[in-house]
C-alpha cells in the first residue's frame, strides 16, 4: 500500500469492515473512480487484491458507478468499431430536444463495459466537434471515466432552453419504445410549436389558426360571452361597451395577418362554431363520465366552443355532487362532495394548459373514489409536484388564459392552484393530488370524502373572525397540525413543500392569532393546534394531552410497542410513534435507558433497543 494512504493499510492484516467501507467510500467519492483511485496503489496487483477483499466483503457484489440500463436519459453506445461521429451528433441532439442526460461512449445496449476508442479518447475534441456540429451550438460536458479497468466517454448533455438540429438541419428527439428501450426519431413539424410552449417560448393559443375566417366565429357564441361577462363577479364589465370587432381584438380572439383580421386558436376554442372546430381544431375535445360502480352513468364526448362547454359541465357536475348544510349554532355551513371553486379551476386548468398540438381529450371523471380532471400535456418547464403553489404562473396558452380571466371564468392572480387546494382543506379533507401526473398528461385527483365538521366550522369561524380568508400557508399548517397534531417547522415544510421562510412568517402570525401554541426551543420547538381550537371543537381533554400528558406517557407508550415487537425497537419506530423529531425521540430513550428499562443492542445508524427483563 502507498505509505500517504493509511486508511489502507489494515487490509492484509484484517481490519474492522465497518472501518474500512468508510475509508473506501472517501476515496471513491473524492476520486469518482477507479482510474484515479489506483494513485493510492503502489501497484495494479495490490489494487486488485483490495478488489477481490471488497467484493469478498460484500458477498461477491461489483462496484459498478454508471447505471445498469438504458433509459430516455441514459445512452450506450459501442465503440469498439469507432462509433460514426455523424451518428453520435443526432444522439445528443435527441437527448438535448428531450429531458438531457447522459450518453455512455464504450458500453454495449446491454450494459457491457467494452471501452471507448482511441479515437474518442479526447474529451475537449468531442466537445468542440458537438458545439461545432449543433445548431444553436450545445455545450455538453464530456470525461473519460474508468470502469472495470476500461475507459468510458461520458457525455452529459444539458435540456435544450429552445428547439436544436444538426449542422445539416435534422431536428430530432428521443422517446421509449414499446418495450421500455429508447431511440432517436424525427421532431415533426407540428411538434415544434408543443415543444416551444412547453418551454414558456411560445403561446400557442394566440396563433392565427390556418384555414380560419371571420365567418368561422359564432354571433349566438359571441353573446353568451357577453351574459358571462355580466353575470360574473370577475368579469371586466368595461368590455361590454365595446362593439364586436373591438371586443374580439380586446381579449386576442382575432389577430391581424397581412393588413386583414383572422381567429387566433383562443379565438375558435371560446366562440368558435362546434363544425369548424372540428375541422381546424380536431385536438380541441373533452369528455364528461359518470361511473357508479361499473355502471355508467354519464359518458359524453364534446367539440363545443370552450364557453359553452363550461356551462353545459357545470349543469351536469351540480346533477352529481349534493350540498349538505350543517349546522353549528347561529352559523349554517354548506358542504359540497366536491368545492365549487376548486372545480371550476381545476376546469379552467386542464384547457388553459392543455397541449393543443397533442391529441387526446380534457376528461372529467367522477366515479366512487372521488372526481380525476386530466388533460394532455405534461407541467411546462419549470414546474413540478412539489412548486405547484410556489411557482411563479405561468401556462401554455398565455392568451387563452387572460381570456378567461378577463371574461371573468379564471382566477385573475393566476393562483387558482391555491384555490383548488383551499377547497380540500377548508373542509379537513385530504388535500387535492398531482401525483399521476406524467411528462404527457397532468392529472387531478379530488378524493370524496367525509367533511371534519369540527375543523370546517374553526375555519368558517375564523375567517368570519378576519373579515377575510385565511392564506394558502395558514390553511396547509392548521390542515397538518390537525391531521399530525404536533410538528416542528421542518416537519411541516417537509409535507406542505411550501418555502421555510413563509411558513416561519405565517407561524408567528398564527401564534399572535391563537391559532397555534408552540413549546421547545431550536431544533425541538414544535407546534400544536392553539387553546380555541380545542375549546371550541369541545376538544378541551386533547388539548390537556397534547399540552402535558402526552410526554408524561410516551415512555409507557414506548415500551408497550417495543413489547408487541419482541422487545425490540428503534429510533425511528419512537418518531413514528410519538410524532416527534428525532432529537426528542432520542431524549426518551436515554431516558427509559438511565431507568435501566431499555438497554441498546447494536449502534449505528440504525441501531437497535431490547427491553430489559
Amino acid at each position: 500500500m502507498g505509505k500517504s494512504h493509511p486508511c489502507f493499510s489494515g487490509v492484509k492484516i484484517g481490519i474492522n469492515r465497518q472501518t474500512f467501507w468508510v475509508c473506501f467510500n472517501v476515496y471513491i467519492i473524492r476520486f469518482n473512480s477507479k482510474y484515479e483511485l489506483k494513485k493510492c496503489f503502489n501497484s495494479t496487483n495490490e489494487l486488485k487484491r483490495v478488489t477481490l477483499y471488497l467484493n469478498y466483503m460484500m458477498g461477491g457484489i461489483e462496484m459498478r458507478t454508471i447505471p445498469k440500463e438504458e433509459s430516455l436519459d441514459i445512452e450506450f453506445k459501442s465503440d469498439l468499431k469507432c462509433y460514426p461521429d455523424h451518428d453520435l451528433i443526432e444522439e445528443i441532439v435527441g437527448m438535448t430536444n428531450t429531458s438531457g442526460g447522459c450518453l455512455f461512449l464504450g458500453v454495449e445496449d446491454d450494459g457491457t463495459i467494452t471501452g471507448v476508442h482511441k479515437k474518442h479518447k479526447d474529451p475537449i475534441g468531442v466537445t468542440a466537434l458537438i458545439a461545432n456540429s449543433t445548431v444553436p451550438p450545445i455545450a455538453v460536458r464530456a470525461d473519460i471515466i474508468t470502469e472495470e479497468d476500461k475507459d468510458i466517454l461520458k457525455i452529459e448533455v444539458p435540456r435544450s432552453r429552445g428547439v436544436v438540429s444538426t449542422a445539416s438541419g435534422k431536428i430530432l428527439r428521443r422517446r421509449n419504445k414499446l418495450d421500455g428501450s429508447p431511440e432517436v426519431i424525427p421532431m415533426y413539424s407540428y411538434e415544434i410549436p408543443s415543444r416551444l410552449a412547453e418551454l414558456g417560448m411560445l403561446d400557442y393559443s394566440a396563433q392565427p389558426l390556418a384555414g380560419a375566417t371571420l365567418d368561422d366565429l359564432d354571433p349566438n357564441q359571441r353573446l353568451r360571452l357577453r351574459r358571462i361577462i355580466q353575470n360574473r363577479s370577475g368579469g371586466e364589465k368595461s368590455l361590454l361597451s365595446l362593439p364586436d370587432e373591438e371586443l374580439d381584438i380586446a381579449l386576442r380572439l382575432v389577430t391581424n395577418v397581412a393588413g386583414n383580421y383572422v381567429p387566433t386558436v383562443t379565438g375558435m376554442l371560446l366562440i368558435g362554431k362546434e363544425e369548424r372546430i372540428v375541422e381546424l381544431l380536431p385536438t380541441a375535445k373533452a369528455a364528461f363520465q359518470v361511473l357508479e360502480g361499473t355502471a355508467v352513468r354519464v359518458n359524453e364526448d364534446s367539440n363545443k366552443p370552450l364557453l359553452e362547454l363550461f356551462e353545459s359541465y357545470e349543469t351536469y357536475v351540480k346533477a352529481w355532487n349534493p350540498e349538505r348544510e350543517t349546522e353549528y349554532g347561529l352559523f349554517r355551513i354548506p358542504i359540497p362532495e366536491f368545492d365549487w371553486a376548486a372545480f371550476r379551476e381545476g376546469l379552467v386548468n386542464a384547457f388553459c394548459h392543455r397541449d393543443y398540438t397533442m391529441l387526446g381529450s380534457v376528461r372529467v371523471l367522477i366515479d366512487d373514489e372521488g372526481m380525476t380532471i386530466s388533460n394532455p400535456g405534461g407541467f411546462i418547464d419549470g414546474v413540478n409536484l412539489k412548486n405547484l403553489l410556489t411557482v411563479e404562473p405561468h401556462g401554455r396558452n398565455q392568451a387563452l388564459a387572460d381570456a378567461m380571466k378577463r371574461i371573468g371564468l379564471a382566477e385573475k392572480t393566476g393562483r387558482g392552484i391555491d384555490r383548488i387546494y383551499e377547497g380540500s382543506i377548508i373542509f379537513g379533507r385530504p388535500w387535492p393530488d398531482y401525483s399521476e401526473s406524467t411528462s404527457r398528461s397532468v392529472k387531478l385527483f379530488i378524493q370524496r370524502a367525509k367533511a371534519d365538521l369540527p375543523f370546517a366550522k374553526f375555519v368558517a369561524d375564523e375567517q368570519n373572525r378576519q373579515g377575510k380568508p385565511l392564506s394558502i400557508y395558514a390553511l396547509m399548517i392548521l390542515s397538518v397540525l390537525n391531521n399530525e397534531r404536533r410538528c416542528t417547522v421542518e416537519r411541516i415544510v417537509e409535507l406542505t413543500n411550501l418555502g421555510e421562510s413563509k411558513i416561519r412568517s405565517a407561524i408567528e402570525f398564527m401564534i399572535e392569532s391563537g391559532l397555534i401554541e408552540v413549546s421547545g426551543k431550536g431544533k425541538n420547538r414544535t407546534c400544536i393546534l392553539g387553546k380555541k381550537i380545542y375549546r371550541e371543537n369541545k376538544k378541551a381533554i386533547q388539548y390537556v394531552r397534547q399540552t402535558d400528558i402526552d410526554s408524561i406517557r410516551y415512555p409507557e407508550l414506548v415500551m408497550k410497542l417495543a413489547n408487541t415487537q419482541d422487545g425490540i425497537i428503534t429510533k425511528q419506530d419512537v418518531i413514528e410513534l410519538l410524532k416527534v423529531n428525532p432529537s426528542q425521540a432520542y431524549t426518551v430513550i436515554k431516558k427509559l435507558q438511565a431507568e435501566g428499562r431499555l438497554k441498546l443492542l447494536c449502534g449505528g445508524k440504525y441501531s437497535k433497543y431490547k427491553v430489559v427483563k
